[in-house]
């Protein structure tokens, strides 16, 4: 018999100035960010999440698309704000060391 511990879901962690959100990844939220430049809109929609709209000159953090898999993650670095996927990572898939 095998005993483990559940795994957490996979969820969405946004950081900016101090504070941090988590969302689970299925959730459907819009959320404004406050920033060192205004505010940052991220989309959590569909099991992806994206930056929809920041403030920043350069915008790479829009055009970077939409994130889905364990450990990914996008960034403003001119408005601070950091969108990373975390969790179990196995969207309960065998990997290769199941047997």
């Amino acid at each position: 018999m095998v005993y483990a511990k559940a795994a957490p879901k996979t969820q969405v962690v946004i950081e900016s100035s101090g504070r941090s959100w988590v969302f689970p990844l299925d959730a459907e939220e819009k959320v404004q960010v406050p920033g060192s430049l205004g505010t940052t809109v991220v989309e959590i929609h569909n099991g992806t999440v994206r930056v929809l709209s920041s403030p920043c000159d350069n915008q790479t953090c829009v055009a970077a698309g939409e994130i889905h898999s364990h450990g990914q993650w996008v960034a403003c670095l001119p408005n601070g704000v950091f969108v990373l996927i975390e969790g179990t990572g196995d969207d309960g898939q065998l990997d290769g060391a199941t047997w």
